[in-house]
């Protein structure tokens, strides 16, 4: 499908990208994507916070390097967990930019087919409207976002949707899906 290929550029050739072939073997109607890391760069918000409410100047992206950001960033949990809910509540989400590219990308996969998106987010009303506004000339109906609230739930959304490819930037939910794979699911470590 060289709409594919057209949508993600020329392929980068990596141990976590997909090659030409898998590229050219994804059909949209059985691809969906998790947000945030993938399509929304919800971390640069994330940073930004620390920094200017506390003080954390020297707090980067690259320092981000697990999901348990009690592990990575270097403030009591309590902070960690303040900024947290700060970049995910609805005022922050409406700030977060777009991983480059990701418009253009999704813009192009929704004239082949509905756009999924499975989120570990407890509720997914401010990342929707998020995604509407990145978005806009897309029909909202064609645009579903399932949060689960667990990033370990995300396989029994991805089996029940018939999902065949993930697009997902998590290491430990890729292994998660792996184990528990019931359908002929490929996961895609952005």
């Amino acid at each position: 499908m060289s709409w594919l290929r057209s949508a993600f550029g020329k392929p980068h050739v990596t141990s976590t990208t997909p090659s030409a072939s898998l590229i050219d073997s994804i059909d949209p109607r059985h691809l969906a994507f998790d947000i945030d890391g993938v399509v929304a760069d919800t971390m640069k918000v994330f940073v930004d916070l620390a920094r200017e409410r506390y003080g954390l100047h020297h707090l980067t992206k690259e320092l981000l390097t697990c999901y348990d950001l009690r592990r990575c960033v270097p403030a009591p949990a309590h902070v960690i967990d303040e900024l947290i809910c700060l970049t995910l509540d609805d005022e922050h989400t409406a700030k977060i930019p777009a991983m480059e590219g990701a418009a253009r990308v999704l813009e192009q996969l929704a004239r082949e087919a509905p756009l999924r998106f499975v989120t570990a987010r407890i509720w997914s009303d401010s990342i929707e409207r998020w995604l509407h506004a990145l978005l806009p000339g897309i029909d909202r109906q064609r645009i579903t976002v399932i949060a689960t609230g667990d990033p370990e739930r995300k396989h029994s959304i991805l089996h029940a949707l018939k999902v065949r490819h993930f697009v997902e930037d998590r290491l430990e939910t890729c292994h998660i899906l792996a184990k528990t794979q019931r359908i002929g699911l490929e996961k895609q470590l952005f």
